[in-house]
């Protein structure tokens, strides 16, 4: 048997990794923009809702382990065709194709503010995903290494730049402004929905369990951590802000990183943090249009997408999926183009799609409680149902009040209302004609596990049941 080699700290660094990405400066910017340093009690608030959503994803991944659907399949299992799919394209290609779009957005606007050359921010958009979609193209995946390292140059960006600007030791103007804008505890709480999106994305650890050694003990713990890791050196960063860049600058500027990093050591530091972006929208990117391609093409396997999205190139990728994947990332940096309340707005579209797909793991698990309470588990929340309904009362409470502004309320529930709908028609319509399953029956947990097998969808097409 192979030995696993993987321990606590590699969990921590997946973790981490996967979390930041500069598109979290911004909301970074906009909350302390708004309330401060009271944004801090926020950003505690929503980690540590993060982290309950973490126990329930590993005890998740505990009674279904090395599922490559991960949460689809827990889902599928629990609530049925419908809601997988809802969640599955909603939560995740949605959430993820508005992510890498503000990250392409935000690179462009870094270069353009730094270079100054006389051609639109756009077309920095435009050449790193043309590169970005070649590579994968032709099945290379350059960008490996440079994944790792944009979490560390991010992460130790961050704490660095936040302890100058905390201890006033940068070369720039020290601003006199308050430190607190508004200490009101409603509007506070309701920041939370702001700070959810700096936590997003942990899960993605969950993965690589199976080769982490005393994965039960070490899986957990090592999102939690990264998650207070990440918590602590956001609290730097808007402490730092408080003393270099005035607080209504950060809330308007699309890439509050640039700003702060001008103000903090003049150009070289603005050159710093745009060389962090181009290698930050590379690390996205690259993550969307190979993971979300693949996903595409998992979901095709099983009837669940249309087939077109299973075809391969010599090269042995999924290039629809890929095409498909870089093509919407495109039109949401374009839409999103240098103005921050249209890149804060995709950010909180997107956090409203995530949230919802973590209610959906907490009902999940309540679910598995109740009709498999027996099933070994070699991870199990604790307090009973207590942790899991309490977040699913959080999670609620931060999507009713995803904005402090009603009219962007409003636009948000709008947006999302509508992708939703047209979900739940397509996912109903594909699963009664082309799936032919029952669209709201749970399937066995032990069906979703034989769908991990190439062959379930060949004896499916042969038996005529699938087309």
């Amino acid at each position: 048997m192979e030995e696993k080699k993987l321990g606590l700290k590699d969990v921590i660094s997946v973790s981490v990794g996967l979390v930041i990405a500069t598109s979290c400066l911004v909301s970074l910017g906009q909350g302390a923009g708004t309330v401060g340093i009271m944004f801090i009690p926020a950003m505690v608030i929503a980690c540590l809702f993060n982290m309950i959503s973490m126990a329930t994803m590993a005890e998740l991944n505990a009674l279904m382990p090395n599922c490559t659907g991960g949460l689809a399949q827990y889902t599928l299992a629990g609530l049925g065709p419908v809601p997988t799919m809802v969640l599955m394209v909603g939560g995740y290609l949605v959430s993820n194709i508005l992510s890498g779009g503000v990250e392409a957005s935000i690179f462009a606007y870094a270069m353009g503010e730094t270079l100054g050359l006389p051609i639109p921010n756009f077309f920095w958009t435009v050449l790193a995903s043309a590169i970005i979609l070649f590579a994968n193209l032709r099945g290379v995946d350059m960008f490996a290494k440079v994944q790792d390292l944009v979490s560390y140059l991010l992460l130790g960006s961050m704490l660095v730049m936040g302890i100058i600007g905390m201890f006033r030791l940068g070369t720039g103007q020290v601003v006199d402004q308050p430190a607190v804008l508004n200490s009101n505890p409603a509007t506070i709480v309701s920041m939370t929905a702001v700070a959810f999106w700096l936590f997003i994305g942990a899960e993605y650890a969950i993965p690589i369990s199976k080769d982490v050694k005393n994965a039960n003990r070490n899986v957990p713990l090592g999102m939690f951590i990264g998650l207070a890791l990440i918590c602590v050196v956001q609290s730097v960063m808007v402490l730092g802000f408080r003393n270099y860049t005035p607080w209504a600058e950060l809330s308007a500027s699309p890439a509050p990183h640039l700003l702060y990093g001008n103000a903090l050591l003049g150009k070289a530091g603005q050159i710093w943090m745009a060389f962090v972006a181009a290698l930050a929208v590379i690390s996205t990117q690259n993550s969307a249009v190979q993971g979300l391609s693949a996903i595409l093409s998992g979901m095709a396997k099983m009837n669940m997408m249309p087939q077109f999205f299973t075809k391969q190139n010599k090269h042995h990728v999924p290039y629809i999926g890929m095409w498909f994947i870089t093509i919407t990332i495109v039109i949401c940096a374009w839409i999103s183009n240098d103005s921050s309340d249209k890149i804060e707005f995709l950010i909180l579209v997107g956090s409203v799609f995530w949230m919802l797909s973590y209610i959906c793991a907490h009902i999940d698990l309540l679910v598995f409680r109740h009709r498999l309470p027996h099933a070994p588990r070699n991870f199990k929340v604790p307090f009973g149902p207590v942790l899991p309904l309490i977040a699913i009362a959080g999670t609620t409470y931060m999507v009713i009040n995803i904005s402090t502004d009603p009219v962007e309320r409003a636009n948000i529930f709008i947006v999302t209302g509508i992708i939703f709908a047209i979900l739940f028609v397509y996912s109903v319509t594909w699963i009664k004609v082309k799936m032919k399953m029952p669209v709201f029956k749970p399937v066995p947990m032990e069906k979703v596990l034989a769908m991990e097998n190439s062959m379930y969808y060949k004896v499916r097409i042969a038996r005529g049941i699938w087309r």
